[in-house]
């Protein structure tokens, strides 16, 4: 009788353990995409400005400049990670776009503002990729978890799936280049 109410005091704490480890990774998952929201925000907040100043300059290029207010929309209105991470990865083409037709404007790459502008883009870029690196560690531990037995059929119980990492897909993996 006593080795039965061991093992079920076992068997309770264990499930206390798991269930506890599921909702820190969740939680640390969270907090980490909330890092990168809060970039993401600082990024969709900087690229009216800059449209404003290419568009000062090459005012023909009104498909550009409108694939950027629909990606920007389309990020400020993400509303989960799955959500964040497509609008990311549509807003890095966007950009890449914008800032290689701004190549093609000599006087643009000299203007103060326009500079300024790549300056603050390039910091928060930098900033982005470490927030997206944590949240990728975050997410990856978490999935681990979900996945692994017997940590898995928690997860299942508490109907805990897998999380999206911030993948960049193949047309915007080249390096957006910001020249000062």
């Amino acid at each position: 009788m006593g080795v039965l109410i061991a093992i079920g005091i076992l068997i309770i704490i264990a499930v206390i353990v798991i269930f506890n480890q599921i909702i820190r990774e969740e939680n640390t998952v969270n907090n980490a995409f909330s890092t990168v929201d809060v970039y993401l925000k600082k990024r969709y907040d900087l690229l009216p400005n800059l449209v404003e100043i290419v568009k000062g300059h090459a005012a023909h290029e009104k498909e550009v400049f409108e694939k950027v207010a629909l990606v920007r929309t389309e990020g400020v209105n993400a509303k989960t990670s799955e959500e964040a991470v497509k609008a990311d990865n549509k807003a890095n083409g966007a950009l890449k776009e914008l800032l290689m037709l701004a190549e093609e404007y000599p006087n643009l790459k000299t203007n103060a503002s326009f500079i300024e502008l790549q300056r603050n883009l390039l910091l928060i870029e930098d900033e982005l990729a470490a927030a997206r690196r944590t949240y990728n560690s975050a997410v990856t531990e978490f999935n681990v978890t979900v996945e692994s037995f017997p940590t898995n059929l928690m997860a299942k119980l508490m109907k805990k799936n897998k999380k999206t990492l911030f993948e960049t897909t193949d047309d915007v993996r080249s390096a957006i280049k910001l020249e000062m």
